[in-house]
């Protein structure tokens, strides 16, 4: 069985971060492992509260898993400050890791800042270097550009997202998928290969509120993907199927936004009843 990390936060409601991770990671047949990077204290209504983990205690967990067992892709997840990401960092670089998929927490969809500029920074300067992908979505693409040129940059089409994708994949010679499930015209998503060609990952909106999770579940299914063989284009094709199918059995829990269900073939395929819907 192949073997894939999560480095990333906890989310008590189960809904986004480690625990979704582990539960796409399930889905894919492949064996999950994680090191938790924060503790959050959230539920579909928000984030009420977050507790880092020590600098050590994340070296200490990396530590535990690369001596011990063989690691074949890897998703990185939230890292809330840059003593995190120097650990991850180290870890990585330490133990010669391959098919990481970044997913840079940086700011929420709503525009909410999740990091502080130092761990932003650090976060471009270190763990870009090693990533295999970069997964931000359009408000983390905008940002991630201004850390890089120093220019504000305005994204609500296809077209800017593909300017974008391509001035930042230049910088950093990595696979870069901007995430454009926010955009006012239909969801398309875009990546832009190693060779600076974009590819168009275009889907009609699923009528929901619950779409908690989403990014982390892409991600993931990526990730798994990857140690599955599957090269990185192909990967994230079914990645964007996977995440499709886990919308559609979005669960409806909760008061606020409800999590996506990585699980929702399998129950379905099992025959298990659920109030999924």
């Amino acid at each position: 069985m192949k073997k894939v990390l999560t480095i990333a936060g906890s989310d008590s409601s189960g809904g986004a971060g480690v625990q979704t991770d582990l539960k796409t990671f399930a889905a894919h047949g492949v064996y999950g492992m994680s090191v938790i990077t924060s503790i959050t204290a959230q539920n579909t209504m928000g984030v009420n509260y977050i507790e880092d983990i020590s600098s050590k205690g994340v070296t200490c967990q990396l530590e535990a898993i690369f001596t011990d067992i063989e690691v074949d892709s890897i998703k990185i997840g939230m890292l809330s400050n840059s003593n995190i990401v120097e650990s991850v960092y180290d870890g990585l670089k330490k133990y010669k890791t391959n098919n990481i998929v970044l997913d840079p927490v940086m700011i929420s969809t709503s525009g909410f800042d999740l990091i502080d500029d130092a761990a932003k920074n650090k976060l471009i300067n270190t763990l870009f270097s090693i990533a295999d992908i970069i997964t931000p979505n359009i408000m983390e693409a905008k940002c991630i550009y201004k850390l890089l040129f120093n220019i504000e940059v305005n994204i609500t089409r296809v077209e800017e997202m593909v300017k974008v994708g391509k001035e930042i994949q230049t910088v950093t010679g990595k696979y870069v998928l901007i995430k454009g499930g926010h955009l006012d015209e239909n969801p398309c998503d875009v990546l832009i290969d190693i060779n600076n060609k974009e590819h168009y990952f275009t889907n009609n909106r699923i009528n929901t509120k619950n779409t908690h999770g989403t990014g982390c579940t892409l991600s993931s299914a990526i990730a798994a993907n990857l140690a599955l063989g599957f090269e990185m284009i192909d990967a994230v094709k079914k990645s964007k199927k996977f995440i499709t199918m886990a919308i559609e059995n979005s669960l409806n829990i909760g008061s606020g936004c409800g999590p996506t269900n990585p699980m929702g073939q399998i129950y379905k395929d099992l025959n298990l009843k659920y109030k999924g819907d």
